[in-house]
């Protein structure tokens, strides 16, 4: 993997986690009694789903590849535009009904949360699919980059609590929209 595409990678894992950060930091500022084990649990999770839904969605890029050569480029920023977009609309038109504890212990709910917030990892795999992009390493950096995020969320949450407000969604849509963009600078420059 070159330079450039680790730098990406790392970015997109980025902006991808933000979404399991904003998460993690409610989670972190609804439940301060939450111990380092599951910390620990509830970050495997969504480090494990983030990193693991772009082999799905390269596994189905890398089937129309060689017919979208051309294009793929196009493809990768429309994807990362529309996600980034996508997340930037979501961060906007939330409400604060104020903080409202629930229980992300529970395994359907860890695993329903985990799936929520890696939908957007399995389109970036079918971007990285039309980019020909290593997916295993990418996974790695994205599972290991979202794990952090998760955790550094959390303690940030039972930290400081509500005087500490973030919007991570909105930097996270940024985030992928630069990058999208980069990408097609890069290939039609």
């Amino acid at each position: 993997m070159t330079l450039y595409n680790t730098l990406t990678t790392i970015f997109i894992a980025l902006g991808l986690s933000m979404d399991c950060f904003a998460v993690s930091l409610s989670t972190g500022i609804s439940n301060h009694k939450l111990a380092i084990t599951d910390f620990i649990r509830i970050a495997f999770f969504f480090g494990l789903f983030q990193g693991g839904m772009p082999v799905i969605g390269w596994l189905l890029g890398s089937k129309f590849r060689d017919a979208i050569a051309n294009y793929d480029h196009w493809l990768a920023f429309i994807v990362l535009f529309l996600l980034g977009l996508k997340m930037i609309y979501e961060s906007l038109s939330k409400k604060d009904d104020g903080e409202k504890e629930s229980n992300i212990l529970k395994f359907h709910i860890l695993i329903g949360l985990s799936v929520a917030t890696s939908l957007d990892a399995l389109a970036v795999g079918l971007s990285f699919a039309f980019l020909n992009m290593p997916i295993m390493v990418a996974c790695l950096i994205i599972g290991f980059v979202t794990f952090n995020m998760s955790m550094l969320g959390m303690r940030i949450g039972q930290k400081f609590g509500k005087t500490f407000k973030f919007n991570a969604e909105l930097i996270g849509g940024i985030t992928l929209m630069i990058i999208g963009f980069n990408i097609l600078f890069n290939h039609l420059h």
